[in-house]
């Protein structure tokens, strides 16, 4: 390429094209597959990963964005913030202590795999850290521990050994980390009042010394990742990083630091960041586009911008005309040595190539872009400013006929959809009467016992029933046989749940791919795809649906597998909905319309499910809401609106049906503080949350908000191999009595069940009905 521009990725997707990461790590947790194994896949990987991006224009090639499981659970171990109970003495820190920090551990014979682990340190038997949500994107992270007797050392040095790694191939490569004031804020306090940025002095010299070994590597930019700078900082927050910044920029002088934000506006902060000594600043144009003529007109002469103008969070063909629009100014300004093209985040968030999606409609598929074409977008752009739109004026024009092709398809818009949504008036918003009626008809319809036990919703996916999906995706099973294998699936889930005496039973959801994925498929206006794999965590990638046109429900979607198993089961089954937000945060939504508007659309077509099932006879149905927090603005000023549009959506969903109908909302990992009121208003009879790994601290908000309805705190973790004792569980209700009545006490684990085994499930529903059980003696006694 001509251009002297510089395009950079940030980051970029690490699953490889055929889910590559996944497979060699569930080969190495089943003990199928040695460490150096896990080792050799990683590499062959991230080589994959630097050649792909240098042969689609990439200049500033980062290094050390790949991660095994997550990277702030990357910089923790580098920095050595590894809890105790790991038994972590310094090091190096193994494959077995990294795994039980994102996964939990059950007990020594785990360890006992015949691996070429590095030597046991004593973490087995351990519960993992916390996880939740990076930001308001449906990625998760590992949530850093911190006390106020925290130390730190540099325990890792994967950011330069992945750099020269890169380097010995020849590829010019720019490491990237995660920034001190980023890893402190997103990190947990384990004491009350304790702020970890107070550490970060304590953290600075570890950084230091990471910088200096970079250089001494030959490193000459190092990416410094800040998203903490898009949400609402303290005084004390802001001015650690001013402090932070000037000591990385003392450590080693040689070394360029380029200065990453993204996910919103600087804002506030704006000031901060450009009087920090960094080389480059990144900024986010897709989110925050206004924020760029305040930071062209302060930033410094010498200051390298990094202009995000490709969408990293989404997957749609960009707007070249406009963004040239937008940038040509700048570029003419700063020259190009002053700029760089970007995506506006790390493309971590999108499927790696579209290529790979051969059954998708072809005027869709004309209008999407996954990292590789997003690649060559950037490169696009960057080949434009330097030589002017006459040397690639063949891509600009493609550019402006994809748009105004899909502004003009059928498909994409729906007149019978949008005179409905013109008549949602307030009766649909709201339930018939309020929850104490509601109550006390429900629990006469019910007749459950003190502390209900139930699941969230579904079973173990095992490879029996992915094999299955798999051969009838394929054609190699027919309809018949696949529908009986279900049945089979569904009756024997049934059939156990009432054995162990669970008293509200699930269907199991053995016919569903994914919570979203599986109603975006039966929805019009969603498309759907085969290789389209994101990360959620770890090992777990999601295929999210494409929201390309108007939303509409043509049949039913689930009553016949709740028929089925109601028909086999003498208590009641939950109906089990995935609810309009969570379908709209799980998907990629089209960018042509408010996703307001979007998520009305979706509400509807849920609505109309949720009162078919009704009608078919179900007394309880759960509508999952478990993304609602994660579609939080980031500042705080902006949360009221999207609350209030999100609360509508599940009223809107929810409130088609009679009093004595339950329903139940499950929610996952969020701090529930700050939008507890919208919870409320919600008005679910039944919400189900995680806490087993917070051990019952989420409920506090609840407890001092008083909330009315009834409520499931998980009370334990299926996010870990680990099976919990029945004393532990027991342990977790005894707390949540402190916080509720036993009137609102619900007993269930913290999600879904759907990533774990038969084997882990099996003794820990069985010792959580006995917990349940233990409680309702003592209750009973006292």
């Amino acid at each position: 390429m001509s251009s002297q521009i510089s395009v950079a990725t940030l980051g970029v997707p690490r699953i490889g094209r055929h889910r590559e990461l996944k497979l060699a790590l569930e080969s190495y947790w089943s003990r199928k597959s040695s460490a150096t194994d896990l080792i050799d896949a990683a590499k062959k990987l991230r080589v994959a990963n630097w050649l792909e991006q240098r042969d689609r224009g990439v200049t500033a090639i980062p290094s050390n964005d790949f991660s095994l499981y997550d990277h702030m659970l990357d910089t923790a171990v580098m920095v050595g913030a590894i809890p105790s109970r790991y038994g972590w003495s310094g090091g190096n820190v193994s494959l077995d202590t990294y795994f039980a920090m994102a996964r939990g551990s059950q007990g020594d014979a785990e360890a006992n795999c015949g691996h070429a682990h590095a030597h046991d340190q004593g973490h087995h038997g351990v519960t993992a850290l916390e996880m939740t949500k990076w930001f308001d994107t449906n990625y998760h992270y590992m949530v850093p521990e911190f006390s106020t007797e925290q130390s730190f050392v540099l325990s890792s040095t994967k950011p330069v050994d992945e750099f020269l790694e890169a380097k010995a191939l020849g590829i010019h490569n720019r490491p990237v980390l995660v920034g001190p004031l980023t890893f402190l804020k997103l990190g947990k306090s384990l004491e009350t009042g304790f702020n970890p940025i107070a550490l970060l002095a304590k953290l600075m010299p570890v950084y230091e010394e990471l910088l200096r070994k970079l250089a001494a590597a030959g490193a000459e930019w190092v990416q410094i990742d800040e998203p903490a700078l898009a949400l609402d900082l303290i005084p004390n927050e802001r001015e650690a990083f001013k402090f932070a910044y000037r000591r990385l920029a003392q450590a080693a002088p040689d070394l360029k630091i380029m200065l990453n934000t993204y996910f919103g506006a600087l804002g506030a902060d704006l000031d901060a960041a450009l009087a920090v000594p960094v080389h480059g600043l990144h900024i986010d144009l897709v989110r925050a586009p206004d924020q760029l003529a305040a930071v062209v007109e302060k930033a410094r002469p010498d200051l390298v911008l990094s202009l995000g103008v490709v969408d990293g969070r989404n997957i749609w063909r960009a707007n070249l005309p406009s963004i040239l629009d937008m940038v040509e100014p700048v570029a003419a300004r700063e020259g190009a040595a002053g700029i760089e093209i970007a995506p506006s985040c790390s493309l971590l968030h999108v499927p790696i190539d579209v290529e790979l999606e051969r059954a998708l409609e072809s005027d869709l598929k004309s209008w999407l872009a996954f990292a590789v074409q997003k690649m060559e977008e950037l490169a696009t752009i960057a080949g434009a400013l330097a030589d002017g739109r006459a040397s690639v004026q063949a891509k600009l024009d493609a550019s402006a006929a994809t748009l105004a092709s899909r502004a003009s398809s059928l498909t994409v818009n729906d007149p019978l959809v949008q005179g409905r949504m013109a008549e949602i008036g307030e009766g649909m918003k709201k339930r018939k009467s309020s929850f104490a009626v509601r109550r006390r008809l429900q629990a006469a319809k019910l007749r459950l016992p003190a502390f209900p036990t139930t699941t969230i919703g579904s079973f173990p996916q095992t490879a029996e029933v992915r094999k299955a999906r798999s051969k009838h995706a394929k054609g190699e099973l027919s309809y018949m046989d696949y529908d009986a294998f279900l049945k089979k699936e569904t009756a024997a889930a049934i059939r156990w749940q009432e054995e162990i005496g669970l008293d509200v039973l699930v269907h199991g959801e053995f016919e569903r791919n994914d919570m979203v994925q599986y109603f975006g498929e039966q929805l019009s206006g969603f498309a759907f795809t085969q290789h389209a794999w994101v990360q959620s965590y770890g090992s777990r990638y999601v295929r999210p649906p494409v929201i390309f046109g108007d939303v509409s429900r043509p049949n039913p979607m689930t009553v016949a597998w709740w028929q089925y198993a109601q028909s086999l089961a003498s208590r009641p089954v939950k109906g089990m909905l995935t609810g309009p937000v969570t379908i709209l945060n799980w998907s990629f939504v089209r960018n042509d319309l408010s996703r307001s508007e979007v998520c009305r659309q979706i509400a509807l077509a849920i609505r109309d499910e949720v009162v078919d099932l009704e009608k078919a006879g179900a007394k309880m149905i759960q509508i999952d809401e478990a993304a609602l927090r994660e579609g939080l603005p980031l500042r705080k000023a902006d949360w009221k609106t999207y609350l209030d549009w999100a609360v509508e959506c599940f009223r809107i969903c929810s409130s088609g049906v009679v009093d004595e109908t339950q329903i139940h909302t499950h929610m996952c990992y969020s701090e529930f503080n700050q939008i507890i009121d919208a919870i409320a208003a919600m008005d679910a009879d039944v919400i189900s949350i995680e806490t087993s790994r917070s051990r019952m601290e989420l409920l506090d908000a609840f407890k001092s908000f008083k909330y009315p309805n009834e409520i499931g705190p998980g009370v334990y973790d299926i996010h870990s191999p680990r099976v919990p004792e029945v004393g532990e569980m027991a342990d977790l209700l005894i707390l949540a009595r402190e916080r509720f009545g036993d009137d609102q006490l619900w007993v269930n684990p913290d999600c879904g069940l759907k990533t774990r085994k038969w084997e882990e499930v099996r003794p820990a529903l069985v010792n959580m009905v006995a917990a349940a059980r233990q409680l309702r003696q003592t209750a009973e006694a006292a």
